[in-house]
């Protein structure tokens, strides 16, 4: 009798599976469909130089809302300007509930049901795969693997940050992809949006164009959705991003028991962003609050936060590893604006957020950011290491009109300019600019807009 039941049982699931398929099928059917008669909204065209490259997967991965879907539409809509036929594309956001049914069915289906629409494409003609959040299907990795290796297809996929980590595609995908970072807005982009053009020489005019906007950048930001929008709404929404990558990139995804030590932590990072922390004095404050959340856990937190793109980690230069490993670290939010919207108030001031700003505007370019301190104590805020073998020394402070912290940045600067052997530094500002020769070298004193534009566009 047991027999027959756990039989019976296996046979209605088999009964409703089968049944199933050719429901599903059509369902897949209709949405490409759909989609090849839709219009594009490709938005603002993007800077990233993400390039297809043949037997590889093109990743985008990022931050939650920085704009990754928008630009896939930019990468379709190129295809169609260079004449590849609508057919041959293939475009699926698997956060439709239409394709719910695939977690059962199996993601095979998508092609089953494109090449049942386009028989004469298989195998023949260049198909062009575009996978919006396909993490949210369960065995999204062999399918991609199998595309790569038995279909004449390109492969470009985008998913949150919580299941399409750089670090997992290398397992996932067995070197069948190559990623790339999408990041909010940077200031080019954003000046893009504005239909500013800040390349090149400035005429007065232009200049001044460009100020302007660097103002409204500094209130809004770098998230798409909430550029014009009024302050009270931006705040919502950022506080809306938080909460998305908090329980979805952190709480769901690794099972944490207890999620408010999580957010408490969260807090508190945001609070004190460019400020030194150590895992001792979070788990520390953590404890203080009630949370039993051992070292070990708290490292995780943070390696999580990384994870998803919302909150950087910068360890301080030192030829030791395990020197820089031990020592203080700082933290920095994916988007400055974000923070305003985030933070209590108290310890956040503007010198905190310029600097955050210019690290979000490093982390675009390089990888490697470090911050300095000198065989005297003295801090510069970031040391990045080229491939060139040089180092960028850069110092942020709002203003060098106090003339206590005029001497401050430079003896600081100056003394790490020595130390690492470079003749040349830089000092960000809201609004100054000059040259300062010194016996160790030159200091270039520049304002954030500039120096935002002088930057390079794509990573070394």
């Amino acid at each position: 009798m047991e027999t027959g039941y756990i039989y019976f049982q296996y046979d209605i699931k088999l009964e409703i599976y089968t049944t199933g398929l050719p429901d599903m099928i059509e369902t897949i059917k209709a949405l490409i469909l759909d989609f090849h008669e839709s219009q594009l909204e490709p938005g603002v065209p993007r800077r990233i130089s993400l390039q297809a490259v043949s037997g590889k997967a093109s990743v985008c991965i990022g931050v939650r809302r920085s704009g990754k879907s928008t630009y896939l539409f930019q990468i379709i809509q190129r295809l169609l300007n260079h004449n590849v036929p609508r057919q041959n594309i293939l475009y699926l956001n698997f956060f439709d509930d239409r394709l719910h049914g695939l977690q059962q069915a199996g993601i095979g289906l998508v092609t089953e049901a494109y090449y049942a629409l386009f028989p004469e494409k298989k195998n023949v003609e260049t198909v062009y795969c575009f996978f919006d959040e396909i993490q949210t299907i369960s065995g999204w990795e062999p399918f991609v693997d199998r595309l790569m290796r038995s279909e004449k297809c390109q492969v470009y996929l985008t998913g949150s940050s919580a299941r399409m980590l750089s670090k997992e595609l290398a397992t996932q995908m067995r070197g069948r992809a190559l990623s790339w970072e999408m990041f909010p807005f940077s200031f080019r982009e954003f000046l893009d949006y504005k239909g500013i053009d800040g390349a090149g020489p400035l005429s007065t005019r232009r200049r001044l164009l460009v100020q302007k906007a660097f103002t409204e950048y500094w209130q809004t930001g770098g998230f798409p959705e909430v550029l014009g929008l009024p302050r009270q709404l931006r705040v919502k929404m950022h506080q809306e991003y938080f909460h998305a990558v908090l329980f979805r990139d952190l709480v769901e995804r690794h099972d944490v028991a207890h999620p408010k030590a999580v957010d408490d932590l969260a807090h508190w990072l945001v609070d004190n962003i460019a400020s030194p922390y150590s895992v001792n004095r979070l788990t520390g404050y953590l404890k203080s609050l009630g949370h039993h959340a051992p070292k070990s856990a708290v490292s995780d937190y943070l390696t999580w936060f990384e994870d998803a793109y919302f909150l950087f980690s910068v360890r301080i230069f030192d030829a030791s590893l395990a020197r820089s490993h031990t020592n203080p670290k700082k933290a920095y939010c994916v988007d400055h604006s974000m923070i305003s919207s985030l933070s209590s108030g108290i310890l956040v001031n503007n010198g905190h957020l310029l600097e955050n700003l210019v690290f979000t505007a490093l982390r675009r370019v390089f990888t490697d950011i470090f911050y300095y301190k000198s065989a005297s104590g003295r801090e510069v805020d970031f040391v990045v290491p080229s491939r060139r073998g040089a180092f960028m020394l850069i110092q942020v402070c709002e203003t060098l009109a106090e003339p206590q912290a005029r001497q401050r940045e430079v003896a600081a600067l100056i003394e790490s300019m020595t130390d690492l052997k470079v003749k040349s530094a830089t000092i960000v500002t809201r609004a100054q600019s000059e040259r300062i020769k010194t016996d160790a070298g030159t200091i270039e004193v520049v304002p954030i807009w500039k120096f935002l534009l002088d930057l390079p566009e794509s990573k070394e």
